[in-house]
């Protein structure tokens, strides 16, 4: 095979969900279909790579020149409720099924020994100063429920301590699970009865 297309596959299989049989399909689709798709991808991956970061308060992507996210600008979201998630995929899906109308705060991973990710890996040492600022009431947990996402959860909670309500999502999460691959109705019925820790 063509070693820059195999080395065009080796890169596509490396992106999450994405094996070697999808990257082949996708690198073969954008290579023998001559209308522009390969470009304007290369485009919009090297605009988003260079304009698209963290937001300055929460974490999430957000466009360079602003700064700040649309949930962090939308005043009708500082209502007092926190949804604390581990990534951009995470907010996503709970803004799909609508069932959050606060702010979130994405901690970019969880706590594992065994992965090597420790609390100061993590966006984790602003949360106090958020609670003050934003009038947080409510700490929303909506991290994985495993071992790695208790262990954050608690260490989360150590550290801001008291004055805040602590919850987490309830039934409809099966143990080991991500919210990805959690439907809309299921983790509506979570969201809504999330129980107090």
């Amino acid at each position: 095979m063509n070693q820059k297309i195999e080395k065009l596959i080796k890169q596509f299989a490396k992106l999450p969900r994405v094996g070697n049989r999808a990257a082949v399909r996708i690198v073969l689709s954008l290579l023998q279909t001559r209308d522009g798709r390969a470009e304007n991808l290369a485009a919009a991956i090297l605009d988003a790579t260079e304009n698209v970061v963290p937001c300055n308060i929460c974490g999430c992507l957000t466009d360079k020149s602003v700064g700040v996210c649309e949930f962090c600008r939308d005043t009708s979201r500082a209502n007092g409720g926190l949804c604390v998630v581990r990534d951009m995929g995470d907010v996503w899906t709970l803004e799909k099924s609508s069932v959050f109308h606060g702010r979130y705060h994405i901690i970019g991973g969880l706590i594992s020994g065994t992965a090597g990710t420790m609390p100061d890996d993590l966006n984790i040492a602003n949360l106090s100063d958020r609670i003050k600022k934003e009038n947080i009431t409510e700490i929303i947990f909506a991290l994985p429920n495993t071992v790695e996402g208790k262990t954050t959860q608690h260490y989360i909670m150590s550290v801001i301590g008291g004055g805040v309500r602590f919850s987490e999502l309830a039934s409809g999460v099966p143990l080991g699970g991500d919210l990805d691959y959690i439907d809309d109705g299921t983790l509506s019925l979570a969201f809504g009865g999330r129980r107090p820790l």
